[in-house]
């Protein structure tokens, strides 16, 4: 049976550039406005990026450092507002404001 090259754990080069990939990958969707994609591959990303020596992390371009760190966890985060909720939504018409 063939030796699927997905089967085996990424180290090195190999770990930083599938890193920068899934980063980029996840700002696509998100400026795609495509939000439940950008989470997982974000997830995805992030899991890989925790797996980084220090030394590596410094390989990583620092606009998607800072993405990938600061900018998406507002929008992703443990803190975030959960989706579907009434906040940020528009009053309807007629309605005073409390």
């Amino acid at each position: 049976m063939p030796q699927n090259h997905h089967d085996q754990p990424l180290e090195g080069e190999a770990l930083i550039k599938e890193t920068n990939r899934r980063i980029r990958v996840a700002m696509a969707y998100w400026k795609a406005h495509n939000n439940r994609a950008c989470r997982g591959e974000r997830e995805r990303a992030l899991k890989l990026y925790n797996q980084l020596t220090p030394e590596q992390k410094n390989k990583i371009p620092q606009p998607l450092r800072v993405w990938l760190r600061y900018r998406s966890e507002k929008y992703f985060g443990e803190g975030r507002t959960p989706p579907g909720t009434a906040q940020g939504k528009a009053r309807p018409k007629g309605k005073p404001k409390p």
